[in-house]
């Protein structure tokens, strides 16, 4: 196959799907139909990146089932081919906050417990620096370094807003000095981005989407940041807990409440700060009625984080739309 004439025509493509990372074109071929994914590189980086996606999926195609399967990748120009995963999206039908499909839950499950079992050697080579298997303090504090970096590059711009949201000057010191009460858990291979928009439902079975931001880590900090991005119903939560507790090595599982507890206040803080940059720049493109949607889900997440300050969550649509009004077509736009 000309796999540089595919991403010319994907290039031309009218018809795609934009992650934060990459464009995502879909492509008939001879061969079957392909996905081509394609940097975004204006692209902020507000998440930890380890390893190049392609990478990635080299490694987990021999363990993991419900992965696309890698084609091709380009290192210049970069872009991948995957195949393509026919089916619906699962926040099509089942929006953050609804209750999925029973299923869905033990493929999640599947797929973590797939991870796990991955051996470190089979794994793309880590950096020189990265924190020991067991050091969950060291990689805890890796993920807030990331996230306190973001903070601090839009500190500035982001003043008036950060401080009408009630995001306090140091947003991380009320973790700080909990990550080395973390229980030590051999780490292993994490996804680390398991939402609803990442996961297709075909024929009664889960695929697992967008891998460019897979880690070797804590594996209690996968669920932890799949409960933040899924908000499950409160019988689903406990079922998908109890699954990943019952069926995944007890090494990988091993350690206190308060640790689970730690992984999702770093996830609410980080969600708070991330959220209100990423969203301040969707709005400026928005419709009313995506406006309310994206000002009343921020106002969520931010009475989250407020709740790991020790704010009252006050956070309302209208008090989120007022501070993020400057960046909405020249200040114009009158919530």
């Amino acid at each position: 196959m000309n796999w540089l004439a595919l991403y010319e025509r994907a290039l031309r493509s009218d018809e795609s799907a934009a992650g934060y990372y990459n464009r995502n074109v879909g492509l008939p071929t001879d061969e079957g139909k392909v996905n081509v994914r394609i940097p975004l590189e204006a692209a902020d980086t507000m998440d930890v990146r380890l390893w190049r996606e392609e990478d990635v999926l080299a490694c987990t195609g021999p363990y993991v089932d419900q992965a696309p399967g890698l084609r091709h990748a380009s290192p210049d120009p970069r872009f991948q081919v995957q195949h393509f995963v026919e089916g619906r999206v699962l926040n099509d039908f089942s929006p953050r906050g609804s209750a999925v499909p029973a299923h869905v839950i033990g493929d999640v499950v599947t797929l973590m417990d797939q991870l796990v079992r991955i051996p470190r050697e089979k794994v793309p080579a880590l950096p020189a620096d990265w924190p020991e298997s067991g050091d969950g303090a060291g990689f805890g504090r890796r993920l807030a370094a990331l996230t306190q970096s973001v903070h601090d590059l839009y500190r500035d711009t982001y003043a008036t807003v950060f401080d009408a949201f009630g995001i306090p000057a140091e947003p991380l010191a009320v973790v700080e000095p909990r990550w080395s009460t973390l229980a030590s858990r051999p780490f292993t291979l994490l996804h680390s981005d398991l939402h609803r928009k990442n996961m297709i439902v075909s024929a009664g079975s889960t695929w697992f989407l967008d891998w460019e931001l897979a880690l070797w880590g804590d594996p209690l900090y996968e669920i932890a940041v799949h409960f933040h991005k899924m908000d499950y119903p409160d019988e689903q939560y406990a079922e998908t807990l109890r699954q990943w507790r019952e069926r995944l090595p007890s090494a990988c599982t091993a350690g206190p409440a308060a640790d689970l507890d730690l992984y999702l206040a770093h996830e609410r803080i980080k969600s708070a700060i991330v959220d209100t940059v990423r969203y301040s720049k969707q709005l400026a493109g928005a419709d009313a009625a995506e406006r309310d949607f994206l000002t009343g889900r921020l106002a969520r997440k931010l009475n989250l984080a407020r709740a790991v300050w020790g704010s009252p969550p006050e956070m309302t649509r209208a008090r989120v739309a007022r501070a993020l009004a400057p960046w909405v077509g020249g200040g114009a736009w009158t919530p």
